[in-house]
């Protein structure tokens, strides 16, 4: 199976010469070589012929089997290098080519709908928006409910999750430029899928910024108080009765200046998954915040241990896909295969001394969002290495302000923190040089579900580091 995964369309052809572009394994979008020629021909005005990637050509006679293949493979190609390119990919063009092919796709009328968006705390937030806002829109419109000052928007994003069973969430991805909220959400037909509104960077600095103003202070102390509740920031007994008192007293500036100091403070969780660190098949539960990936590995032994892996020694990433078909349990025994899965990997080269690169792999189905969260991290330390703000990262549109909802719906304060968990098991550190692991590679697959070599992330914000630095 096909996906748009982040940077790397996937198209799946179809007996009609139409494609399918899938986005983290869902379907986004159907088009035909005729939409696809339209949008190249759009780019090529707009950026010139030197900038844009060639285009596969017309064919005068009918294609056979063969080169219908060929074409799909061209054209998959060529989506991929397009959105790489940070120009073409970024161009409101190509974002509106993909938003109005997913809407005409899911046959969805534009019409004004009420869209509830969650909070950090499972507060709920209606607001109302048309089916064919895109994502920017979406999250103004929720800002503006909030009474959020459009200065601290940009600080936040909206996020697709999953309901799990505990009451919790698993992140899918964050929602992109190229997708339309409503239809992205609605089209899944599953009432577990949800948005959620979080914040969107990693640096605890900008901290001060959103706490500014009386919402952003709300909607981060909400957030804090959830991660805390969740497990995903670590506290004692006495750092949690600390936290207890601050709350009972509503000091929520002191609250979040607590938290900060503590460890995981600012980390998205991910589910328990597999690595090949230290050793194949190892049980996983890694965490992104801080500049890195916390792995907390399950050994064969039983042991957990734990180690981070610092983006500024990664050189690059990859996610790779690949699926196989799941047999059917209910139907006559021979009735042929059953739905096909798909299994999605996150792999990184990571510089483990001065002259030794290895890959690491992560086999998850949130490898899409894991890749989301790296390649935010560069953006982020790219901006603060350049001396800009980070204010600069959030394009506004050209219209201007807000849309301000004619009624505003305040943050509601998150209860008091439940008493802690003493059940968690112990961690040892895994060697701060990982140097005595032996990593195994990727497979190199050659299914027609991998990705290609030119489907790499390059790490602009990768570091050379001296044997001092280990």
């Amino acid at each position: 199976m096909g996906r748009f995964c982040l940077a790397c369309p996937a198209l799946i052809s179809l007996p009609s010469s139409a494609y399918n572009i899938h986005v983290n394994g869902v379907l986004h979008c159907r088009v035909r070589y005729s939409q696809l020629l339209g949008l190249h021909e759009q780019l090529r005005k707009e950026y010139g012929a030197n900038v844009v990637p060639a285009f596969p050509p017309k064919k005068i006679f009918t294609l056979t089997p063969a080169e219908v293949e060929q074409r799909r493979e061209q054209l998959e190609k060529y989506m991929q290098a397009v959105r790489q390119d940070p120009l073409l990919g970024g161009s409101e063009i190509f974002n509106s080519f993909l938003r109005k092919a997913q809407q005409e796709t899911q046959q969805i009328p534009t019409e004004e709908v009420q869209l509830q968006v969650l909070l950090s705390n499972g507060q709920k937030v209606e607001v109302s928006i048309l089916t064919s806002d895109q994502t920017e829109d979406v999250l103004e419109a929720t800002a503006s409910k909030l009474d959020l000052p459009d200065d601290l928007v940009g600080y936040f994003s909206l996020f697709l999750v999953r309901e799990t069973k505990d009451g919790g969430f698993s992140f899918v991805r964050k929602l992109q430029e190229f997708e339309l909220p409503y239809v992205s959400v609605t089209s899944l037909h599953n009432p577990e899928y949800r948005i959620i509104l979080r914040k969107s960077y990693w640096d605890s600095a900008y901290d001060d910024d959103v706490m500014e103003h009386r919402v952003g202070l709300n909607l981060l102390y909400a957030q804090t108080v959830s991660d805390i509740e969740r497990g995903w920031i670590l506290v004692n007994k006495e750092q949690h009765r600390q936290l207890k008192s601050l709350q009972e007293k509503v000091s929520k500036k002191e609250f979040i200046r607590l938290a900060q100091t503590l460890k995981y403070y600012g980390y998205l969780k991910f589910d328990p998954c597999v690595t090949d660190f230290p050793e194949r098949g190892c049980h996983v539960v890694v965490s992104a915040g801080n500049n890195e990936l916390n792995f907390q590995v399950r050994l064969p032994s039983e042991q957990i241990k734990e180690g981070s892996f610092k983006v500024t020694r990664m050189r690059c990433w990859r996610v790779t896909s690949s699926s196989s078909q799941v047999p059917t349990t209910n139907g006559p025994a021979g009735s042929g295969p059953g739905k096909a899965e798909v299994k999605l990997e996150l792999a990184f080269e990571y510089l483990m001394s001065k002259d030794r690169l290895q890959w690491v792999t992560i086999t998850s189905p949130q490898a899409i969002m894991l890749s989301i969260c790296l390649q935010s991290m560069v953006d982020e330390l790219m901006v603060k290495k350049s001396g800009g703000s980070i204010r600069k990262m959030f394009r506004r549109r050209a219209s201007g302000g807000l849309r301000r909802s004619d009624s505003q719906q305040a943050v509601k304060s998150p209860p008091l923190l439940d008493s802690p968990d003493g059940s968690r098991e112990p961690i040892a550190k895994l060697s701060s040089k990982l140097s005595s692991v032996s990593l195994r590679g990727i497979s190199h697959s050659s299914s027609a579900g991998d990705v290609g070599s030119n489907d790499f992330h390059g790490n602009y914000a990768f570091e050379g580091i001296g044997d001092e630095d280990l």
